[in-house]
């Protein structure tokens, strides 16, 4: 007897047969059941999964004279005659082939002859997103008031292709990928009829390789089975397969950990050497940390699809990388991806972008800091040395932070030490923190802004002379109150003079002073003088007349 495949000699029989598509299976069943069947069904989804053979089952179920809980009973004259082929009332047409409008013509005058023996005449069209504009406008009458005895079912993998005119005529059932726990059972259960021995890892790489289409697992399956005999080994398919050994993503996890680079120049040379595909190396490898992404977050593998050796694996990562570490590395192997399809040495650019991986350091959030903190985790060490404001250099929080001050403070000048604020240092230890870190604001002296206010003074009149010139020169120094300089000044129109000039005076005062000042005047009224005849005259010494006569050229009179 000529050997069969494994697709067509284990095709289902029946609605129960069909494996990951219950949700239409038990449609088409209920709708046998109540008499609701439709005169046109449209079955849609990727390649592989089951269309064509629900059609096939459909229409034997709908003609078997005999169904069994509304199944076909597969053993009546008219379920044989379907099995085989031999009946004039099931018409399977390929769209691809016969997609013309002389098609659809004669497609349509056999549609009004009743069926030979059965109940139903049922028209299969594979491929129908196939046919041309033309064929599908010469069917639309058809196909929405076809005779009693007529069905029609259409299977397409590229429904965007079928006129939306087509689509509202049927019934429309969307078909999943197969799931690779699903295809991985259904393989194993052949495996084990026909005495082949296999193991969960090798079922595991074929279902992966199908990608979701059941048909296409089979296929493997054929081909593993002719190269390995009865006894399949996961290491001979992987090399029949020519796929990259998952083992090699668990190394390159393993070097990052242990910041490992000898690694990289290792798998490169493996990859190159067994002629693996540099860019299926990499989505692997996307893949890979996916997988540890999903168990970090998760406490758990249910949702990675990998053999069950592997699973246990991934758990050991738990507590090995941080969320923020593989969004990272995941971030960086997209764009690597992206760059590689390009890349003239794809070689070189796989060991420059590993090298980049293994070299990452480890990130942490401020959250888990401060935390660690709180809980003694850390030793704070405070010391004076550097000045703020500060910036964060983090290169490993296992061993040592350093506050540094920024690229500004650093040019500078230097102050006195009493001047400076403390650098601060976070040693990574088990020892408790002795003192909670105090942070101090910059200090100066009373007599420090006393010895230099001539000097501020003619700071401010150098850019400001003719305004602010003298009412700087009428302020007399009171007292420090924090960061408050007070001063006070008797010249008339003094308060005017600062509430206009107030934003500028306390950014000026502490530029000059390197220190956050505010200028805080206390107008006090000058006291009266007694009237005479030369009350209304200019006093030579007034610092407004000095002003217009010394910088002006104006004269007193």
């Amino acid at each position: 007897m000529a050997f069969i495949v494994t697709a067509r000699k284990w095709r289902p029989q029946k609605f129960n047969d069909v494996v990951g598509q219950e949700h239409i299976t038990t449609t088409l069943k209920n709708a046998i059941k109540n008499n609701r069947i439709a005169h046109a069904y449209l079955f849609t989804g990727p390649r592989g999964v089951g269309k064509t053979t629900t059609a096939r089952i459909l229409a034997k179920t709908l003609n078997c004279t005999n169904p069994v809980d509304f199944e076909a009973c597969g053993e009546c004259e008219m379920c044989q005659n379907i099995q085989n082929g031999q009946t004039l009332d099931i018409i399977e047409i390929d769209g691809a082939s016969n997609r013309g409008i002389d098609e659809i013509k004669n497609l349509r005058e056999s549609v009004k002859f009743a069926p030979a023996r059965g109940k139903y005449k049922v028209y299969i069209i594979d491929e129908v997103h196939m046919l041309t504009r033309e064929s599908f406008n010469a069917f639309l009458k058809t196909l929405e008031e076809p005779p009693s005895h007529t069905i029609f079912i259409f299977a397409t993998t590229d429904i965007h292709k079928v006129p939306l005119t087509i689509i509202s005529r049927c019934q429309r059932y969307d078909f999943r990928r197969i799931q690779l726990d699903t295809i991985k059972e259904l393989l194993n259960k052949i495996a084990i009829a026909e005495n082949i021995q296999i193991d969960d890892t090798s079922l595991t790489i074929i279902a992966k390789k199908a990608d979701g289409a059941l048909r296409d697992a089979e296929s493997y399956f054929d081909q593993v089975v002719a190269f390995c005999g009865d006894k399949i080994d996961h290491h001979t398919i992987a090399k029949m397969l020519n796929l990259v050994d998952d083992e090699i993503y668990f190394d390159i996890s393993d070097a990052v950990i242990n910041k490992n680079f000898k690694v990289v120049f290792e798998v490169s040379k493996k990859i190159y050497e067994n002629g693996w595909n540099f860019v299926d190396f990499v989505d692997g490898l996307t893949e890979h940390f996916r997988n540890i992404m999903t168990v970090i977050l998760t406490q758990n593998s249910d949702l990675i699809e990998a053999a069950q050796i592997y699973k246990t694996r991934y758990l050991n990562y738990i507590d090995q990388f941080s969320e923020g570490d593989l969004l990272r590395l995941l971030n960086y192997l997209n764009k690597v991806n992206q760059e590689l399809k390009y890349s003239q040495n794809q070689k070189l650019k796989v060991e420059i972008s590993l090298a980049h991986m293994i070299g990452l350091e480890r990130s942490s959030t401020i959250s888990s800091l401060l935390s660690k903190i709180s809980e003694g985790d850390v030793e704070i060490q405070v010391t004076a040395e550097k000045k703020t404001p500060y910036l964060i250099n983090s290169s490993n929080f296992t061993s040592k932070l350093d506050i540094e001050p920024s690229v500004e403070d650093k040019t500078t000048e230097k102050k006195p030490a009493a001047t400076t604020a403390p650098e601060v240092k976070i040693m990574a230890s088990t020892l408790k923190a002795e003192k909670p870190l105090s942070a101090k604001q910059p200090v100066i002296t009373f007599d420090e802004i006393k010895s230099k206010w001539d000097n501020f003074a003619n700071y401010i009149a150098e850019d400001n002379g003719l305004i602010l010139g003298p009412f700087m020169k009428s302020l007399k120094l009171a007292s420090l109150e924090g960061n408050n300089v007070n001063v006070v000044t008797e010249i008339e129109n003094a308060q005017q003079t600062f509430n206009m000039n107030k934003k500028l005076l306390n950014t000026k005062i502490s530029e000059f002073f390197k220190v956050p000042l505010n200028l805080n005047p206390k107008f006090i009224q000058a006291p009266s003088k007694p009237e005479n005849k030369s009350q209304n005259k200019l006093d030579k010494n007034d610092p407004y007349v000095k002003i217009i006569t010394d910088e002006l050229g104006g004269k007193l009179v």
